[in-house]
């Protein structure tokens, strides 16, 4: 007779964050105005149905929203092997100066010494030559004729796309939508989605009730929407991803705790800044990678309450959120927003988590 799983070894299996999503829920354009998506509010033992831009109502003065203000870069290019053969490129991250590891298809045609030519809507066009294999990602890194004076970024609006994630099939969406109002510092190729739904009204709204912000940079890259492979998720590797918490954002972090304000992180990325600069014990000043995961168990040292968007099952996104709700509660709360109608994913709708041990009472 095979012995049931207790709720701590279910937890740390794969198959068990997996959940059915009707396709039409995978929303395909963001909510117009941004903050008219749904938020759905979740307590310690109750949930309640709310819009975004009730979001002052439901917090105090004295809290604090931690925010990333990372830019999603035109990441996507679409290039030819010197044979005319069409190429797609992902940029991924800079690893050296002008020299990117990127995702590239079709990869099996790309060996190392191969040349890459992209139009784009430039005058003169851009090359990359194939420098090695990254055995972690399957990609490529990639070196990008730029004069050395020059950074790619300098140029990339002229030969790449910003890419939306593959789930997003029927779009009419702008590159502007896909970016947060407060985006500054370009190196994401893809958007922290929570940040989607904050529009300058609702800031200055949030401001004049007391509510402060501070921001974070996690430049999201493959670590972030990298797929977990392994059924016992205790041994999934996360791919590092560049992360800045400044001395200025921890000082006004601990200043809320200390006045008995409460710290919110607007997205999971935001959550793995904070509790990757705190690893030691205590959250410090970081500037450098992350390879941070959190799942159910984690012990937490930062983050007390989130907003965040709705994930995809199997997700390391998904075992994340459990760490704070729990991995039963989670799922049921799915499922109550799957009957509700509720939009999933990037350009979907969002959850507030209150600390938890509080009510809305």
């Amino acid at each position: 007779m095979l012995r049931q799983l207790s709720a701590q070894e279910q937890d740390s299996l794969l198959s068990a964050y997996d959940y059915e999503l009707p396709e039409e829920l995978i929303a395909q354009n963001p909510a117009v105005p941004r903050d008219s998506a749904r938020l759905l509010v979740v307590d310690s033992t109750r949930h309640h149905h709310h819009r975004f831009y009730e979001l002052p109502q439901l917090l105090r003065s004295g809290d604090l929203l931690v925010m990333n203000n990372t830019k999603v870069i035109p990441a996507r290019l679409y290039g030819r092997k010197q044979s005319g053969a069409d190429v797609e490129v992902l940029l991924l991250e800079e690893r050296q100066h002008n020299q990117w590891l990127a995702l590239v298809k079709p990869g099996r045609r790309l060996p190392p010494g191969a040349t890459i030519v992209f139009a784009g809507n430039a005058t003169d066009p851009l090359s990359a030559t194939v420098l090695e294999i990254d055995a972690a990602t399957g990609g490529r890194l990639l070196q990008f004729d730029v004069p050395p004076a020059m950074s790619l970024l300098q140029v990339l609006d002229q030969y790449g796309q910003v890419p939306l994630p593959p789930y997003i099939t029927n779009s009419q969406a702008t590159s502007e939508q896909y970016q947060t109002v407060y985006a500054e510092q370009p190196g994401a190729v893809a958007a922290p989605t929570a940040g989607l739904h904050f529009t300058p009204e609702l800031l200055t709204r949030l401001k004049g009730k007391g509510i402060r912000t501070a921001f974070v940079t996690l430049h999201v890259g493959v670590g972030t929407f990298r797929p977990v492979e392994v059924e016992d998720i205790t041994t999934h590797k996360m791919h590092g991803e560049w992360v800045e918490v400044s001395a200025d954002t921890v000082a006004q972090i601990r200043e809320t705790q200390a006045q008995g304000g409460r710290v919110f992180a607007v997205g999971t990325t935001v959550v793995r800044s904070l509790e990757g600069a705190a690893v030691s014990g205590e959250l410090q000043p970081f500037c450098g990678k992350t390879n941070l995961f959190i799942y159910p168990g984690y012990q937490w040292r930062v983050v007390e309450g989130l907003i965040t968007n709705f994930h995809l099952p199997k997700s390391s996104l998904l075992m994340l959120v459990s760490a704070l709700i729990g991995r039963q509660r989670l799922l049921a709360l799915y499922q109550e927003a799957i009957a509700e109608r509720y939009r999933f994913y990037s350009f979907g709708d969002a959850m507030l988590i209150l600390p938890q041990f509080e009510s809305m009472c």
